[in-house]
């Protein structure tokens, strides 16, 4: 009996041991939504940003359409936003674009970046982009946008950087950290150090056009260990990966830009090269970079907020 009582005894010391050094935390959480919602108009009286979102043809992996979706409804629930999209920039204006304060550039002209053809808008539009943005215009290049330009130098250099079928690569991880470089930027400032992405794509490699001036505000790590066929499947042959290959590789187990900003004449651009479907779209960190990168390129400023679970927070017990 006396051992029975111990035991219980000692059952319930460790229970509250155990109770003490987990700390249950009660937060206001919902899961995301699975169905996408539709935008609906907004009031002109808000005066919201007006951004135009450039797409209307992608590579066979991106779901372009359900991205330009939750991007536009991520916008206008800020309420900073008016957000309107083009399928046809073909015939893109100058007057057209001086209608918004910002463009996003959601477009890639392969269906695989590695394809020799390739649909791309015409000059006129091209230089009608690149006017707008020389002349103060705001512009946003995300994720796709980097792969296709490397053989339309103005445009490589509007964006800052390409992706180059000869050295840049798709890292394996579809989850990895991205580490802010510059927390005092307008757009990081108030973020936590270190960012987490779900299927998404690391661009490693990346060409960067000489003569653009690109500001880093974040990176990514390309590490050896990744690419252990174990971790990466089918996708990334062990015969392509021999520990021999790897050390040669180019940029391996080193950082590489994720995210930038760099000035294009009078107009301010940012770059981010995550975002590669609505999975990443669901994470906090995620959405406060393209809200608060929106708001910069459109007015030099950020207003709004950084999301709850995107917030810096004490380290230190």
């Amino acid at each position: 009996m006396n051992r029975f009582k111990t035991l219980l005894t000692a059952t319930a010391l460790a229970s509250a041991a155990a109770a003490t050094a987990q700390v249950i935390v009660t937060v206001d959480y919902r899961p995301p939504e699975t169905v996408q919602r539709v935008a609906i108009p907004v009031n002109p009286a808000e005066q919201r940003l007006k951004v135009l979102i450039i797409s209307g043809r992608n590579s066979y992996e991106h779901d372009w359409t359900g991205v330009n979706n939750m991007l536009r409804t991520l916008m206008h629930d800020s309420k900073r936003f008016d957000v309107r999209v083009t399928e046809d920039f073909d015939h893109g204006t100058l007057a057209m674009l001086k209608g918004y304060d910002v463009v996003l550039l959601n477009y890639s002209s392969r269906w695989n970046y590695a394809d020799k053809e390739q649909k791309v808008w015409s000059d006129a539009a091209f230089q009608a982009l690149y006017q707008y943005v020389r002349e103060g215009g705001g512009l946003v290049a995300y994720h796709s946008s980097f792969t296709w330009g490397r053989d339309i130098p103005e445009y490589k250099r509007l964006i800052g950087a390409a992706m180059d079928p000869g050295s840049s690569r798709r890292a394996p991880p579809g989850a990895f950290p991205v580490r802010l470089t510059d927390r005092d930027h307008p757009v990081t400032r108030g973020m936590r150090e270190f960012i987490w992405t779900y299927n998404d794509d690391m661009y490693t490699n990346m060409s960067f056009a000489p003569d653009a001036k690109i500001h880093v505000l974040a990176t990514a790590r390309d590490n050896a260990a990744a690419y252990d066929p174990k971790l990466t499947g089918p996708k990334y042959p062990a015969a392509a990966y021999t520990p021999e290959k790897l050390k040669a590789m180019k940029g391996i187990d080193a950082d590489h830009p994720q995210v930038w900003t760099a000035d294009y004449g009078k107009g301010r651009v940012f770059s981010i090269t995550l975002g590669h479907d609505e999975v990443s779209l669901h994470f906090q960190p995620m959405q406060t970079l393209i809200l608060r990168g929106t708001e910069w390129a459109a007015t030099g400023a950020v207003t709004l907020p950084v999301l709850e679970e995107a917030k810096d927070y004490p380290t230190q017990p």
